[in-house]
């Protein structure tokens, strides 16, 4: 196994590691208390590389929405708190994406000390000059007391709310209610993203915070409308088109069962810059994927008048038709629209470099 923060190959790979660990991730009870999956630097170093890596590439499209909509964290936000580190991916793909020389420190917590000791060894290595701590108090302490005096800057989250004990989720939203801005990305089940929206409305009730993403208002969320049941705020994050060349990827796939097309996810952004100019008036997100026919493409929209089924006929504009099945962009529109058929739209353009 090679060392943390030199590049791993397939050839070095646990599998068995990587077979254990994909059972318990099948055999866990969502909203109970997670037992600690790791136990050896191996299966940290074997997820990082595989299940991790497509975490990463969630998180990839995050920030590359987060781009699209011109956020970046305030310039006052020097310090990072990845909590629920795991293998720190998640952290080190913020990092990487703002620039290492933004940020100060990183502070990591997970309820392993493998993980923690792990999260650490791999930041230190990508970010030579990033000073990498953990939390305390000690592990083996309550979580109640993971509580770093003064305010938090950049919380960083990442799949966990599927495993939280309601008072690991209270001590959570205690540092949450703590950060200037917080980056919460968990998967896109029906049940965690209503869960990950319902926590968006209780902290907009009882926070300073404003919603930055996936929401185009701050206003209640429409997912929780009763005629919308069904219906749960997730994205689809593209992978990167090599992998489905490349024959380790695939046999990876194949043993975890997982179908690499698909990267569905749920996410949160907010800061505390209320007095923030408000976006434009006619910006949309797409939930979930348009569905394509023949004669039209039917999309499920939410912009700040609510959700609403829209759908744009190939005659109105056949070349957004072709754009709605072929990119890769974060899904973010301005859109004219008469009731329910769109009559022009323009996705939003990246700002310029």
């Amino acid at each position: 196994m090679p060392l943390i923060g030199t590049l791993m190959t397939w050839t070095e790979l646990d599998w068995s590691a990587l077979e254990r660990l994909r059972q318990k991730f099948l055999s866990s009870t969502p909203g109970a208390a997670a037992g600690v999956y790791w136990e050896t630097p191996a299966d940290l170093s074997s997820y990082d590389f595989t299940y991790g890596e497509r975490i990463g590439w969630k998180w990839d499209h995050v920030l590359r929405e987060l781009r699209l909509r011109h956020w970046q964290p305030a310039t006052t936000t020097r310090s990072v708190f990845d909590w629920g580190c795991g293998s720190g991916v998640a952290a080190r793909r913020v990092i990487s994406f703002f620039g290492a020389e933004n940020f100060d420190t990183l502070t990591v917590w997970d309820h392993s000390r493998l993980a923690c000791d792990y999260a650490v060894s791999a930041a230190q290595a990508a970010f030579p000059s990033l000073r990498v701590s953990v939390a305390a108090p000690a592990l083996s302490a309550p979580l109640s007391a993971l509580s770093p005096a003064g305010s938090i800057g950049l919380l960083v989250v990442s799949h966990v709310l599927n495993e939280l004990s309601p008072d690991a989720l209270a001590t959570l939203l205690a540092l949450v209610a703590r950060a200037e801005a917080v980056l919460w990305v968990e998967p896109g089940t029906h049940a965690v993203s209503r869960h990950l929206g319902s926590l968006r409305e209780k902290l907009l009730a009882t926070a300073s915070f404003r919603v930055v993403a996936p929401c185009t208002h701050q206003n209640a969320c429409p997912i929780f409308a009763p005629e919308h049941t069904r219906d749960w705020c997730h994205h689809f994050a593209p992978p990167p088109s090599e992998i489905f060349a490349n024959p380790d990827w695939v046999k990876f796939g194949q043993r975890a069962g997982i179908d690499l097309r698909s990267l569905p996810y749920a996410f949160l952004a907010l800061d505390r810059l209320r007095d923030a100019p408000p976006p434009p008036a006619d910006l949309a997100r797409v939930i979930g994927r348009p569905e394509h026919f023949k004669p039209y493409v039917r999309l499920l929209n939410c912009d700040s008048s609510g959700l609403a089924e829209l759908e744009l006929p190939k005659r109105t504009d056949l070349a957004l038709f072709k754009h709605l099945d072929r990119t890769k962009a974060p899904l973010l529109y301005h859109w004219r629209h008469d009731g329910h058929k769109i009559l022009a739209g323009t996705p939003v353009a990246p700002p310029p470099v």
